[in-house]
């Protein structure tokens, strides 16, 4: 039985509203001569027509406190049905009749009060937190309709930030609009900032809208204003700097009105903290294109450490590309379930996916993937990446990037693979670590297996990357969380950086174009200094009173990384941001005596002979102390953007 959730207090309203007007227009101020047995009939029937119309309308069902324009016109079509309706039953019933005229006014009279009342009340409804001597007239209207106690202003505001909308185009007005009819928010508006002349000094929603000035600044000050929320669509990533700094350097939490950073098809906008790319205050580099998604559509894909940060970034951007299948191998059973239930639940279980839990490093499980999948492209994202660990733990540094990578480029080679495409790092660029001499020894690798065979081989270079599991970003989340310190290893020092996306990316579409042999880079912009992106987030995390502090460097870290960019090593490709850099591949002789080392070396099980090996293996090897000693002369710490300083 379908239930009619009615507001019969409205209707009473609206029926004594109706007597009055009859009473009124066909009585004491009309030209009728109505008897009074007539006047009720007449209040009977436009009662039965108007009522009626209302009721078959769904006029009663409105909530009329978030009443807008198809709200008033179903009412006042409702209206429009039930005049017709009266005005065929006076003329057929045998009773006393009326003027046209005063029939007109008493469904016109009776239409304009009904709209004036609901009108009232949502505005009362609106102004119910504001802290106005009207407001508490209208909060008096507001009982008298609901026929319920509304909170006053000091009971219904304890504990609401009050906070000022920056924008007051349609995305700022909506926002405001939601956060007034939502008796829940913690949020109150009491303002917009907004820049256009055409806006500034008037009301909406009964808001003042304020232009953008030191002015401006005092008068939320006045209004007590704790929060600044951005609603403005269509912004560049200069002035959302711009913004962020003068808002902030005064004093205000700044949040945006806008989708998940990583937003799917259908989501709302929500009220949210700046996502840490936005801490860079750069726009996002899309790489991928047409020409990508063709390459790997219908390909049968294999992804080493596809449950990390990197390798499940590449399976959500391959599965949009309609990849005939996409295998995750991980020694993490963890990531790679997690990775596979999101892409499951996503693509409603049309994508075919296969996890594979193994060891890049164990042959005998590789060849068995390899035996039963025939992968057509392999992504090599599984490595150690860790610096302080792997200065710690260089055996398994050197059996696990090497020799790892070693296995799955002749796997692929033995079972007739298109292409081969391994994740670096900038950290290879002149390693002064373990981690980094390890990586450079792969790119080797995997330049030398481009020499021979049909295998297409290609390696791509980035730096840092924003959020990934055991970079700086986590780590400072977690120490602003229990209310610091934040550890930094040196405040002069610098890194590149790029998002997860970007990253991911990066290694499809430089595959995707690869010849054979590359060494792909990318142009990542200027360098950021670790100690003004931790003063962001504490800044952005409104916490008080955390501190920064220094605890040295550690084993192999040096203050910065090698500029990826030198246009005297690098070539272009048809992408403006992918370089390619220029070297050589080592002979098969060449490279295998290095391999040879490496091996005695780790048969050994001596860190310290690892890693002596490890620089006579990689000839760029040198120490963080040799480096770190003039760093402050090099291109790269010079170079440095002061971003986002708060």
């Amino acid at each position: 039985m379908k239930k009619f959730n009615v507001r019969w207090q409205l209707v009473a309203y609206d029926f004594i509203l109706l007597l009055l007007v009859d009473l009124f227009v066909l009585k004491i101020f009309g030209s009728e001569t109505l008897s009074y047995t007539g006047l009720a009939i007449q209040t009977l029937i436009s009662a039965a027509c108007i009522f009626g119309a209302r009721f078959s309308g769904s006029v009663y069902r409105q909530i009329w406190r978030y009443g807008n324009v198809q709200s008033y016109l179903r009412f006042i079509i409702a209206d429009a049905l039930a005049f017709a309706a009266y005005l065929i039953l006076e003329n057929v019933l045998p009773i006393e009749h009326i003027s046209f005229l005063s029939l007109v006014s008493v469904c016109s009279v009776n239409l304009i009060f009904s709209l004036f009342i609901r009108m009232m009340y949502r505005y009362a409804y609106n102004l119910r937190n504001t802290n106005t001597t009207s407001s508490k007239l209208f909060n008096f209207l507001l009982r008298l309709l609901a026929g319920t106690k509304v909170e006053n202003d000091k009971n219904n505001e304890t504990g609401k930030i009050k906070v000022a909308i920056v924008g007051a185009g349609h995305l700022g007005v909506a926002l405001a609009e939601e956060l007034i009819n939502n008796e829940t928010s913690p949020y109150s508006p009491r303002c917009f900032v907004d820049i256009s002349q055409d806006k500034v000094n008037r009301k909406i929603l009964s808001l003042s809208v304020y232009p953008e000035g030191d002015a401006t600044l005092e008068k939320l000050k006045l209004k007590n204003i704790g929060e600044v929320f951005f609603a403005l669509p269509s912004i560049t990533e200069e002035e959302k700097q711009r913004l962020y700094h003068y808002y902030s350097q005064a004093g205000y939490k700044v949040k945006v009105y806008d989708f998940p950073f990583k937003h799917v098809a259908g989501e709302k906008r929500l009220i949210r903290e700046f996502d840490i790319e936005e801490l860079l205050f750069r726009k996002p580099i899309v790489i991928h294109n047409d020409k990508t998604t063709e390459y790997y559509k219908n390909k049968v894909v294999l992804i080493t450490g596809g449950g990390g940060s990197i390798g499940s970034e590449l399976c959500r951007q391959l599965a949009k590309m309609s990849p005939k299948k996409i295998i995750i191998l991980d020694i993490y059973e963890n990531g790679a379930y997690d990775i596979q239930q999101e892409l499951r639940i996503a693509y409603k279980n049309q994508l075919d996916i296969s996890i594979e839990i193994a060891s890049i490093t164990n042959r005998r499980a590789m060849e068995r993937v390899f035996e039963e999948y025939h992968p057509e492209i392999v992504i090599n994202a599984a490595a150690h990446k860790h610096v302080p660990l792997m200065e710690h733990n260089c055996i398994e540094a050197v059996e696990n990037n090497v020799f790892g990578t070693k296995n799955l480029v002749e796997l692929a080679e033995k079972y007739d693979a298109e292409r081969f495409m391994m994740v670096s790092t900038d950290k290879a660029v002149n390693p002064t670590n373990v981690m980094g001499a390890t990586k450079r020894v792969c790119e080797l690798i995997v330049k030398n297996a481009s020499l021979h065979g049909k295998l297409k081989c290609s390696a791509t270079r980035f730096g840092n990357v924003l959020g990934s599991a055991g970079s700086v970003i986590p780590l400072f989340k977690k120490q602003i969380a229990v209310g610091g310190p934040i550890t930094i290893t040196d405040k002069r020092i610098i890194r590149y950086f790029m998002t997860i996306p970007e990253a991911s990316q990066l290694v499809l579409e430089s595959g995707a174009m690869a010849k054979n042999g590359e060494l792909f880079v990318l142009d990542m912009g200027q360098p950021v200094k670790i100690y003004d992106l931790a003063k962001n987030m504490i800044k952005l995390s409104g916490a008080f009173g955390v501190d920064i502090i220094e605890t040295g460097l550690r084993p192999g870290e040096k203050l910065y990384e090698e500029l990826l960019i030198k246009t005297e090593t690098l070539s272009r490709t048809e992408n403006s941001l992918i370089f390619i850099e220029k070297e050589d591949a080592l002979c098969d002789e060449v490279l295998g005596e290095k391999l040879r080392l490496l091996t005695s070396a780790c048969e050994g099980g001596d860190d310290d002979a690892v890693r002596d090996v490890l620089k006579q293996v990689v000839d760029t090897y040198k120490s963080p102390e040799e480096v770190n000693l003039n760093a402050e002369k090099s291109d790269e710490m010079n170079s440095v953007k002061m971003v986002a300083t708060v």
